[in-house]
């Protein structure tokens, strides 16, 4: 039987292939390294890769890395891969955080409205969309063991020493864009802080051998 890799939105092709890993400072590639060993040993042992992305609020940071990171390893054709995002309390996905999504070529919907709704976010025509809603980190939606969890944000990575079931805690903090609600740059600093997010994401998956 003949397999295709499957395709992403075209647009979302289009703004990788723009990226510019090149410009990731040796110091940052430092702090990247231990979840690209992660991710190639389990693709080394033929293992499935479990990614838990963590901020305070899973509100913006830890969705958006949830998001790329998950798109990258379809970019690559790296099997296998399952992203999550949580936080040390629930709160909502950011408005914001979906429309900067949807103006990279994400489709989103809207699965439910409310004070945490919940969203459809699909980067492929024939893939699984990401179910995107604020959550807790050990909610049942996200994995209890064999994963790496990924600290987004420098106050949950000082908030949570511990993550139960995680195989590896790694810190890879972002500025957080929430300090630029409700100004003229908003849009702009989203945006600038989901593409360092896709070329470190980007940078992370080109290095693996599969």
């Amino acid at each position: 039987m003949i397999t295709t890799q499957p395709t992403l939105f075209l647009e979302i092709e289009n703004l990788i292939k723009n990226l510019k890993p090149e410009s990731i400072s040796d110091d940052r590639k430092e702090i990247l390294k231990p979840l690209t060993e992660f991710i190639q040993a389990k693709v080394s042992n033929d293992q499935e890769i479990r990614i838990n992305f963590i901020c305070t609020h899973n509100s913006r940071r830890s969705h958006l890395s949830q998001v790329w990171a998950q798109t990258m390893a379809n970019y690559f054709n790296i099997k296998n891969v399952f992203c999550y995002s949580g936080g040390t309390e629930a709160t909502a996905l950011f408005p914001m955080v979906a429309e900067t999504l949807k103006n990279s070529g994400f489709e989103i919907k809207t699965l439910s409205e409310g004070k945490n709704p919940v969203y459809s976010i699909k980067y492929a025509e024939n893939e699984h969309p990401i179910i995107g809603f604020s959550k807790k980190l050990d909610d049942g939606f996200n994995p209890k063991s064999k994963f790496a969890a990924i600290m987004t944000c420098s106050q949950a990575d000082g908030g949570c020493p511990f993550i139960a079931g995680a195989e590896k805690r790694i810190p890879i903090t972002f500025e957080d864009p929430k300090a630029f609600d409700n100004t003229p740059q908003q849009a702009e600093k989203y945006n600038e802080r989901s593409l360092q997010i896709a070329t470190e994401l980007f940078y992370i998956f080109s290095q693996i051998n599969s």
